[in-house]
C-alpha cells in the first residue's frame, strides 16, 4: 500500500464506504474517465453540429462566416461541416448547405451577402426587370462615393460609385433564396442607365426605356423625379415625349 500513489480526487470518495471499496470505486471511475470524456465530447460535437445546421436553415440555407458566429456557430463547427461536405463554400466566408435546392440567383444572393450595402443596378437590374436584350456578364453593382471597392473573386463585378441620395433612392428588396438582395426599382434603374449613357450606351437606354413602356405601367411621376435627382431631366425629356 505505500507503494501506490493514489490521486488527491480519488481519496475523497463518499461517506459509508470502507477504505478499500473507496479505493477500488475512485480507480475505476479514474480509469473510465478518458472514455467518458471521449462520449462527452463526441456528444457536444453532435449538439453543435445540429444546432448549426437548424441556424442555417432558418436562415434559408445561406450564412457568411460573421453572421454565423454571431448566432453562436463557433469556426471550428463551420469547418467540420464544409470538410464533411454538409456545407458547401459559395465564396471565401460564405457559406450554402449542401442539400439546399439549387440557387435561382446564385451570383446576385453572393453579392447581396458579401456586400450588404451594395445595391444592383444598370445592365443587371434592367435584366432583372426584363427591360433589355443585352446578357450581363458581371454584375453591375452601385456601392457609396466613399465605400472602398469589395475583395470578391466571385462573381466579377462592375462597380459604380454613387453620391449617398442617389445612391439611398429607389431601392427595392427582393428575397431571393432566403437572402434580401436590394436592387433598383424599374424606374430608378432607367434614370440611372440615362445618367451612365457613356458607359453603357445610349442604344441600350432607348431600349430599355421601350421595354419599360410596353409594360404598361409607366410612372412617370417617378421618372421625372429621379430624373432631377440625378440630372438628366433634359437628357430624358426627349426621349420621353417621343415615346409618349
Amino acid at each position: 500500500m505505500h507503494g501506490l500513489a493514489i490521486p488527491f480526487q480519488c481519496r475523497t470518495a463518499g461517506p459509508g464506504l470502507s477504505f478499500l471499496d473507496r479505493m477500488d470505486k475512485m480507480i475505476g471511475e479514474c480509469k473510465k474517465s478518458p472514455r467518458m470524456l471521449s462520449m462527452a465530447t463526441e456528444t457536444n460535437t453532435k449538439t453543435a453540429i445540429e444546432r448549426a445546421m437548424s441556424l442555417f436553415e432558418a436562415n434559408g440555407g445561406i450564412l457568411n462566416t460573421k453572421k454565423a458566429i454571431k448566432l453562436g456557430i463557433h469556426s471550428r463547427t463551420l469547418y467540420a461541416l464544409r470538410d464533411d461536405a454538409r456545407l458547401e463554400r459559395m465564396e471565401r466566408g460564405l457559406y450554402r448547405l449542401a442539400n439546399a435546392a439549387p440557387l435561382g440567383n446564385s451570383d446576385f444572393v453572393t453579392v447581396a451577402l458579401k456586400v450588404p450595402r451594395g445595391v444592383i443596378c444598370l445592365i443587371s437590374a434592367l435584366a432583372f426587370h426584363q427591360m433589355t436584350t443585352q446578357i450581363p456578364h458581371a454584375v453591375y453593382l452601385a456601392i457609396g462615393a466613399n465605400d472602398q471597392a469589395p475583395a470578391l473573386r466571385y462573381p466579377p463585378l462592375r462597380l459604380f460609385w454613387y453620391s449617398k441620395a442617389v445612391h439611398e433612392s429607389g431601392i427595392s428588396e427582393t428575397k431571393m433564396d432566403g437572402a434580401t438582395v436590394r436592387i433598383y426599382s424599374a424606374e430608378k434603374t432607367l434614370v440611372d442607365c440615362f445618367k451612365f449613357r457613356n458607359k453603357i450606351g445610349i442604344d441600350v437606354c432607348v431600349e430599355a426605356l421601350s421595354l419599360y413602356r410596353r409594360r404598361g405601367r409607366m410612372r412617370l411621376d417617378l421618372i421625372e423625379q429621379y430624373a432631377k435627382l440625378c440630372r438628366v431631366q433634359n437628357v430624358m425629356r426627349p426621349y420621353l415625349e417621343a415615346t409618349g
